[in-house]
């Protein structure tokens, strides 16, 4: 059985519930321009691959300076959608962590621009849980490249033989398994439809999530019922 010494994070879809304010955000931007944004372009266009939806307002002959002016409203609307949210922390997701923070070291590697992930995080108390955050100023190419979980794998001072990672998207799961990572997908309402083929393995819920890292961590994995009487 493979053992770990440590769990890189992603945020967005795993930490928090913050996929669908963005997506909202992006589609309400979008819509004047004749582009209405199905929750399934939003997955192949934002968590599948890396391109957005810009490509279709350039393709429709927009200039460049709509785009970067769309950008900027849409980084506020969506920081104005975060500080609205009453409850953003997954449900089950703190006691798995509260769990493991004792046998491993964990740290956060997000595409999220550091003001999101601020806000996402101003009420759910679950930094407490990490060594550091990587967020997207903080390394060089977004997932799917490496960088972000290669520099994790240093801040950790650790092989990736001896991590795993924690993903809810195709372009994460691409940039972790780059990094030598095995990664572990949670199923939620936005990728329940794809195969994630080359995961180490899909859970349906952070329940199961937290029995399949449980096994990984010695000492932990004996103890099964405890963990589910915290979650």
């Amino acid at each position: 059985m493979k053992t770990i010494q440590g769990v890189l994070w992603d945020n967005d879809g795993v930490l928090v519930d913050t996929e669908q304010l963005f997506y909202e955000s992006n589609r309400d931007l979008l819509l004047p321009y004749g582009i209405d944004l199905t929750p399934k372009q939003f997955f192949d266009w934002f968590l599948d691959n890396h391109y957005g939806a810009w490509h279709v307002l350039l393709g429709q002959g927009h200039a460049i300076e709509l785009v970067e002016r769309l950008r900027g409203e849409r980084s506020r609307l969506f920081s104005e959608r975060l500080r609205q949210a009453r409850r953003l922390a997954m449900p089950g997701i703190e006691p798995v962590l509260a769990a493991l923070r004792p046998h491993v070291a964990m740290g956060v590697v997000t595409s999220a621009y550091e003001q999101h992930f601020q806000i996402s995080h101003a009420a759910t108390g679950l930094l407490q849980h990490f060594d550091f955050v990587l967020t997207r100023e903080m390394y060089g190419e977004s997932k799917p490249a490496p960088d972000g979980y290669r520099l994790g794998l240093q801040r950790l001072g650790l092989a990736a033989a001896d991590c795993v990672a924690v993903e809810d998207s195709p372009r994460g799961l691409r940039a972790a398994n780059a990094a030598g990572l095995e990664c572990i997908i949670v199923r939620n309402h936005m990728n329940r439809d794809h195969a994630f083929d080359d995961a180490f393995c899909v859970v349906d819920s952070n329940a199961e999530l937290g029995e399949v890292l449980a096994s990984f961590v010695p000492g932990m994995a004996p103890a099964r019922p405890q963990l589910e009487a915290f979650l």
